[in-house]
């Protein structure tokens, strides 16, 4: 029996869910679809952002509608225009095998009047912003009076957005006795009044712990000074080159400038912000589904309703006032049982909230150094490296080829490599040679001595005696740091604590052992296959990494490039990430960088001032 028919789905809902490729309910769809199926209730569940709580309420929603009448049946509010139009897109595609079920999407920013149309034309089902649906209220253009379900998708952003009067009223004008379901992340203050002044008796249902944080999120902090902030977010994407990522920063004002100085220095990024038009909003948030923008530069009450599976980090350019937010901002990555990372870019005054958010979220956070020029001068040769094996050969350069021939006449294998790799790796080496140390000094935290999964010791720092190492294995192998941490303490018999700070990159990563695992590691690796492909792993040459072990392991056959996987994985999206704005106007080395308006007002790289990084 299909999981989702033991649920007790109906067979045209089915169909919906085999064409959709659904195939295991998550957690929040096997508690909640069979309670809302089963009779008439109130329902309160708590979920974390992008754990499938649209299907959750949408099949039975969808299930119980009855579709031969025209009246509004259902109706969802959802706390932004994004959201909603998602919402109303996936509910389309779930009910594409029920004759007569319309959905109509009601929100801000479109013609009011063509909206009032369609819901009279016949809409069982209505998805709608808050602000829209009192206005819509107060002119009388739609009824409510009679509906059966009302369902509030992301209550806590709903209410942490300014919408608490405005559901109020919307709620005042709907019967007693439909059926409400609310779904929230978290259970502050404000949507416990809500649940408790209209709501009879509620279910509760909760995915994971109250208020907490997802497991799937890795949660990471880098203490650095007030004036180093942007510097220290340079480093952190220079330092994860297939980074896809979300910057929150705490207002309008610093969010457009950070994205216009990301643009600036030759970054994918983008700005996301109230002061955009919706045409803009929508131009941005289209380049960043494709993207086309790799780093997008937002506001908590902007980046509302933003929903991309694939965001790999979240990065904490200033922390939220509310720990609620920050759990909604973390809530972007780690999606649909994916793995992500949410970075804190802090000040060691503000190290209080840190302690804070853990207390809240449940989830204990790793203290990590930003990383040095060298480790970003390894990483970026090795992405090159893959970068350049994984291209595809165009046709045409055939053509051009006996004069090439003839220009590098004389130079060996070895040398062309070296010449090829140093194009690129010059400019990062001459950038960051002389760069400074950007961590704050001083202890790291109030507490000390524990390890976490990921951040070594407590400082963060592996000068401690432990040994990093590369592994020619990344994300395209079907890896990411929780598995690959798996990965090498079952084929290592090493115990949980063993292996620690596990980057993942596209085609390689990175973990640190103890000293005194190094020669069993080397001698494990030296002729170990997986799937009939050698697995790389010698001692990286970051002095951060430790010394010692030399390049046991390595297999002569080795190719120059630093490993890499033969299989296909997805694109980086774009070459090695620039260090700072003369850095990008080297020849082609920003051919790939496309620039991104974002609402941004800057002159890009045609600007003289100075980058500020230094």
């Amino acid at each position: 029996m299909n999981k989702f028919e033991a649920l007790g789905l109906k067979q045209t809902l089915l169909d919906a869910v085999a064409d959709l490729g659904f195939e295991n309910p998550s957690e929040v769809q096997e508690k909640a679809i069979p309670i809302l199926l089963e009779g008439e209730t109130d329902l309160v569940a708590l979920a974390q952002t992008g754990t499938g709580k649209t299907a959750a309420f949408g099949f039975p929603l969808i299930q119980k509608l009855q579709a031969e009448s025209r009246t509004t049946q259902g109706l969802i509010l959802s706390p932004t225009r994004e959201l909603c139009l998602q919402i109303t897109n996936e509910l389309k595609l779930y009910s594409k095998y029920e004759k007569g079920v319309n959905v109509v999407a009601i929100y801000g920013g479109a013609s009011i009047t063509e909206q009032a149309k369609q819901i009279k034309r016949g809409a069982q089902i209505v998805v709608a912003t808050p602000g829209r649906m009192k206005d819509m209220i107060g002119r009388r253009l739609v009824d409510i009076s009679k509906i059966d379900f009302c369902i509030l998708d992301e209550a806590d952003e709903m209410l942490n957005m300014g919408f608490f009067e405005d559901i109020k009223d919307i709620l005042s004008n709907t019967p007693d006795e439909k059926s409400t379901w609310l779904f929230s992340a978290t259970m502050p203050k404000e949507v416990s009044v809500i649940a408790k002044r209209f709501m009879h008796n509620p279910q509760e249902i909760t995915v994971g712990a109250k208020n907490s944080g997802t497991d799937t999120v890795q949660h990471e902090y880098y203490v650095v000074g007030g004036r180093d902030r942007y510097p220290a977010l340079k480093r952190l994407a220079d330092a994860n080159p297939d980074i896809f990522s979300v910057v929150f920063c705490r207002t309008k004002r610093d969010t457009q400038r950070v994205a216009e100085k990301l643009i600036e220095d030759g970054y994918n990024a983008g700005a996301l912000h109230g002061d955009l038009s919706q045409n803009q909003r929508d131009l941005v948030m289209g380049s960043f589904r494709k993207k086309q923008i790799q780093m997008l530069v937002a506001t908590d009450v902007a980046a509302r309703g933003i929903d991309v599976d694939d965001i790999t980090h979240v990065i904490n350019y200033q922390l939220p006032d509310e720990i609620e937010t920050y759990t909604h901002r973390s809530g972007r990555t780690g999606r649909a049982g994916k793995s992500g990372i949410s970075m804190v870019i802090v000040t060691r005054s503000e190290m209080r909230k840190i302690h804070a958010i853990e207390k809240k979220i449940k989830r204990d956070f790793i203290s990590k150094k930003i990383p040095t020029g060298i480790e970003i001068c390894e990483t970026q040769l090795y992405h090159l490296a893959n970068k350049i094996k994984d291209t595809e050969i165009n046709k045409d350069v055939e053509n051009y080829l006996p004069a090439i021939n003839e220009v590098l006449e004389g130079i060996d294998r070895d040398e062309l490599i070296k010449k090829i790799v140093s194009v690129e790796f010059t400019r990062f080496s001459n950038y960051y040679n002389k760069s400074k140390d950007l961590n704050s000094s001083g202890p790291d935290r109030e507490r000390g001595g524990d390890r976490d999964d990921r951040g070594g010791n407590s400082r963060g720092a592996s000068s401690d005696g432990s040994i990093r190492y590369f592994i020619n294995i990344g994300e395209k192998d079907g890896y990411d740091w929780m598995t690959l941490k798996d990965f090498l303490k079952d084929k290592l018999s090493l115990g949980r604590d063993d292996v620690f700070k596990v980057d993942t990159k596209d085609a390689f990563s990175f973990f640190n052992t103890e000293a005194e695992h190094t020669d069993a590691i080397l001698a494990f690796f030296s002729d170990y296959k997986e799937d009939g492909r050698f697995i790389n792993v010698e001692v990286s040459k970051s002095p951060e990494g430790g010394r010692g072990g030399g390049n046991r392991g390595r297999r002569r056959e080795r190719s120059g490039s630093g490993g890499g996987s033969g299989r296909s994985g997805r694109s980086s999206g774009g070459g090695a990430r620039r260090g700072d704005r003369n850095f990008s106007k080297s020849g082609a080395s920003n051919s790939g960088r496309r620039r991104s308006s974002g609402g941004s007002s800057s002159s890009g790289n045609s600007s003289k001032k100075k980058s500020g990084f230094y």
